[in-house]
């Protein structure tokens, strides 16, 4: 199937929360909204513990992520601007494609090829300058 802009959004994946205590933050969203924890890693390349929250009845998911070490960039977002959003993400179905055709109209990306995110997808961002103020992540979830 082919797209105007030669990928396709599928949903929005989360919404990530920078924390200076990844337990702390987890036993707010449980015992203040509700929230369970349904996944928690270490991803030492982005160096940040990060812990996927979600409710029983939604899809999209809160990630809260501290950092491993100051100078992460985790560490510098709360060094800068404290805790609190830290960005957007939205589920791909090909994130080489949405890179390319993203670059191709002009937009920077941070990463001249996709990472590791959570649970092995496969991860880029958006500049925030070319996605509304909005650091964008584009996630293409593992195979399954």
């Amino acid at each position: 199937m082919s797209y105007e802009f030669g990928f396709r959004v599928r949903r929005i994946d989360h919404v990530g929360v920078a924390v200076t205590d990844l337990d702390a933050a987890l036993e707010d969203y449980r015992e203040r909204f509700g929230g369970r924890c349904v996944h928690r890693e270490v991803n030492e390349e982005q160096g940040v513990e990060e812990a996927m929250v979600a409710w029983p009845e939604g899809s999209t998911q809160l990630q809260l992520l501290a950092p491993l070490r100051p100078d992460s960039p985790i560490g510098r977002f709360l060094d800068k601007r404290g805790p609190g959003l830290q960005q957007m993400a939205m589920t791909v179905d090909d994130v080489d494609a949405a890179c390319e055709s993203l670059r191709a109209q002009g937009l920077e990306l941070l990463f001249p090829e996709p990472k590791r995110g959570t649970a092995d997808s496969r991860i880029n961002f958006v500049h925030p300058r070319d996605a509304g103020g909005v650091l964008l992540e584009l996630v293409e979830p593992a195979a399954e």
